[in-house]
């Protein structure tokens, strides 16, 4: 590993559940946002571009069953109002 300046990298204990909740984030990314296009003729520019908008989507408007199948938009909102 030295030699081709490779670091391992190693979680510490007990922190399986932050790991959990990244895995399934990029499980969904690729789900929703990369397996199902053709990137080939798309420029590092553009995918950057469409990427963020997912993002900015995912968190802002996307349905989530952890709030109550709401949108963090609509949950922040109503749980301000009530």
């Amino acid at each position: 590993m030295e030699e081709n300046s490779l670091i391992r990298l190693m979680s510490k204990k007990d922190v399986h559940q932050i790991t959990q909740h990244c895995e399934g984030f990029f499980g969904r990314l690729k789900n929703e946002f990369y397996y199902h296009r053709d990137w080939r003729n798309i420029s590092t520019e553009e995918f950057m571009k469409q990427l963020n908008e997912y993002i900015m989507w995912y968190n802002s408007k996307r349905i989530k069953s952890s709030l109550e199948y709401k949108s963090p938009k609509d949950y922040r909102r109503e749980d301000y109002w009530v």
